[in-house]
């Protein structure tokens, strides 16, 4: 099993720039493993949180100190230099980040993000991307023109009021499904909507989801450690997917085999991968 969504940071890593959030706790990386030992998970991806913007070290960091056994998304700037991003794939970097909760949106079609997503293409990167369902009709057409396999975060973030409803998560279900290069993580579901409801748009989200991608384009992720919702609990997360996926089978291909391909994991790293059929499956 791969947990395709999770967080490492150190508050003191944290610039003086003003942000949208910043966190009241460190999320070390060794809190991370003993979560991933705890529930018997084999392996996880570590994404850049919006806070360090483009300060990937401790990320990097974590991904040398783990072995082979986490994968990354690296937040970088559209200028980053193609030498510098061959480092980090080398180092366990799968994709890039575009955090845009928040932010204005980028323009993906100026000649510095075409060359960037055009380096994001000939790595065989991801480009992840957080942003509220209304926009995915500007954003995925340029990332798909791109080339690049697009993931989308928690469910495509649709309206609280609209859930599956909302006419951008309609019209991210549709590119997905005719393009074939769109992954959604169904995770952090509570981040759609407070009091049980983004719970509710989870559910009813789900059978769209699976109907429009299948289980090969879709991801579980625990988003530990649930920053600005720190009621949450990893074991929570669990309980979720197995109410969300009941079928064993399924969940596998969900939690093993669609991540294992898509992050990498059977390839080996500068840091040390290995294959996850020799992991366990839980």
């Amino acid at each position: 099993m791969i947990d395709g969504h999770a967080h490492i940071f150190l508050r003191q890593l944290i610039g003086t720039a003003p942000l949208r959030y910043k966190p009241y706790r460190d999320a070390p990386l060794q809190a991370y493993l003993a979560q991933l030992d705890q529930f018997g998970i084999a392996g996880g991806v570590l994404v850049q949180p919006s806070f360090l913007g483009n300060d990937n070290r401790y990320l990097l960091q974590g991904l040398r100190e783990s072995e082979g056994r986490l994968r990354g998304i690296a937040v970088i700037a559209p200028d980053c230099p193609l030498p510098v991003m061959r480092a980090m794939d080398q180092a366990g970097v799968v994709g890039l980040r575009l955090n845009l909760i928040g932010r204005p949106l980028p323009d993906l079609d100026s000649p510095a993000w075409r060359r960037c997503l055009a380096h994001a293409a000939s790595l065989d990167w991801q480009v992840e991307v957080h942003r509220a369902a209304q926009d995915w009709p500007v954003l995925l057409p340029p990332l798909l023109a791109a080339g690049v396999k697009v993931v989308i975060d928690h469910f495509g973030r649709p309206h609280p009021a609209l859930g599956v409803d909302d006419p951008g998560f309609r019209r991210m279900l549709d590119a997905g499904a005719a393009s074939g290069r769109v992954w959604v993580k169904i995770s952090a579901a509570y981040r759609n909507g407070l009091a049980g409801r983004g719970e509710d748009i989870a559910r009813a989200a789900l059978p769209l989801l699976d109907s429009a991608l299948g289980p090969e384009r879709l991801l579980w992720g625990s988003d530990w450690p649930h920053t600005q919702f720190g009621s949450i609990r990893y074991a929570r997360t669990l309980e979720l997917l197995e109410q969300w996926l009941p079928d064993a089978e399924r969940r596998r291909r969900i939690t093993h085999d669609t991540p294992a391909e898509l992050f990498r994991f059977d390839a080996a790293r500068g840091s040390g991968g290995r294959p996850p059929d020799d992991w366990p499956d839980s």
